[in-house]
């Protein structure tokens, strides 16, 4: 049964405004704000969503995999990140917040990629990049530590194999 209209307009908005919470906040030093906002937007998501066991596996598989690959790209020093806390060579806090909040969009407002790979490995391709170019232009919230075309061209084939992946593993049957 497809999810009425303005269940997907809320999954976005609450994302969107958990990423201006993250990046602002990392990039003004209140490195507090990401979190905060995030746990708000993944309770309530678990909550009224309606997709719990998806959204809590979604969860499971989104982040682990999110942060390994932020965290590799900040301990290669190709991304640095703002409020790096606990450790610099790893993806921060609110990096982890963002990924739990971005995980509850795959059942959700994402959902519509789930049986197309190419559109989301394309989505992945230019959204991605997009999102750490404005984090680091306008938020100050990343910096970026080789020549802007290496990472622009890393972060794009990264996310562009790992959305589609997410949202695949996000809803494979489990194994039992």
């Amino acid at each position: 049964m497809p999810r009425p209209w303005f269940s997907v307009v809320a999954n976005v908005v609450g994302y969107q405004l958990v990423w201006m919470a993250c990046i602002a906040g990392a990039g003004r030093g209140m490195a507090w704000l990401g979190p905060v906002a995030a746990m708000s937007f993944v309770v309530a998501t678990l909550a009224f969503g309606g997709k719990r066991d998806a959204d809590l596996r979604a969860l499971a598989l989104a982040v682990p995999l999110g942060v390994a690959m932020d965290s590799l790209f900040a301990a290669s020093g190709w991304l640095n990140y703002a409020q790096a806390w606990p450790w610099p060579q790893l993806a921060p806090v609110w990096i982890w917040a963002l990924w739990a909040a971005f995980a509850m969009t795959l059942n959700h407002s994402l959902a519509f990629l789930e049986d197309r790979p190419w559109l989301a490995a394309l989505l992945g391709l230019v959204c991605g990049p997009l999102a750490y170019s404005a984090a680091a232009g306008t938020f100050n919230a990343v910096d970026f530590g080789v020549p802007l075309p290496w990472i622009m061209v890393a972060l794009a084939l990264a996310w562009a194999l790992l959305l589609p992946l997410l949202l695949f593993l996000a809803r494979a049957p489990r194994a039992v």
